[in-house]
């Protein structure tokens, strides 16, 4: 009888750890797609922007910024969400500890890009100067994004250990390629903002994988 009654109480246990993992886990692969997804249709639609002119942080920018400020503050609370879901999914795992924090930290850019918006130039918003000056919010969501895009390749490094120890030797091998993408599309940006947008929209996308993949894990 006693056996009988513990069961489904251990059960119901693991059910509530195992879902809310999930919902969180869902945040890293829907931010990614929610993101580039609203920066491309506002970038096609936006009166003056161009592509291979000006970043998706602009679009923060104008009487229609607020949609882009939405989407970083969004993104954010997703990718933190994210965070605490990899930190249950890898608890006692390799890299369970920095993985996490690295994501965290990745979350927390996107939130003060939010908060301080980037400086208008090259033509945007309408009317603007095509030489940028450079704001102390301006500064902000620039150093917030260059910190938050080193601590995602350096949560894909982390994230390496992890998939070596599980023998997926691919996912291991890609998360320790994709840094090198990354920081080249983060070199590249002073050349052309098309290198930014690549390698940054490739490190989100690829967090998408990794969370998927952590929640069939």
């Amino acid at each position: 009888m006693t056996r009988t009654i513990e069961t489904p109480v251990v059960t119901a246990v693991q059910a509530s750890t195992w879902l809310p993992t999930r919902a969180l886990l869902t945040g890293g692969i829907v931010a990614g797609p929610l993101f580039l997804g609203a920066g491309i249709l506002q970038g096609l639609t936006r009166n003056g922007f161009d592509f291979t002119r000006n970043a998706i942080s602009q679009l923060s920018l104008g009487t229609l910024g607020w949609i882009q400020v939405t989407s970083f503050l969004l993104t954010g609370i997703l990718l933190t969400a994210a965070a605490v879901g990899v930190r249950r999914a890898l608890r006692d795992e390799p890299g369970g500890t920095w993985a996490p924090r690295l994501i965290g930290v990745f979350g927390a850019s996107f939130l003060l890009a939010g908060v301080f918006t980037a400086d208008p130039g090259r033509g945007f918003p309408a009317g603007a100067p095509d030489t940028a000056s450079l704001s102390w919010h301006g500064t902000i969501h620039m150093l917030s994004g260059t910190v938050g895009y080193l601590a995602l390749c350096a949560a894909f490094l982390v994230l390496a250990r992890y998939f070596s120890a599980q023998r997926h030797r691919g996912w291991a091998i890609a998360s320790r390629l994709m840094p090198i993408v990354v920081l080249a599309g983060l070199a590249g940006s002073s050349t052309t903002v098309q290198a930014f947008t690549a390698g940054a929209g490739l490190g989100l996308l690829w967090l998408t994988a990794i969370t998927a993949r952590l929640i069939k894990a």
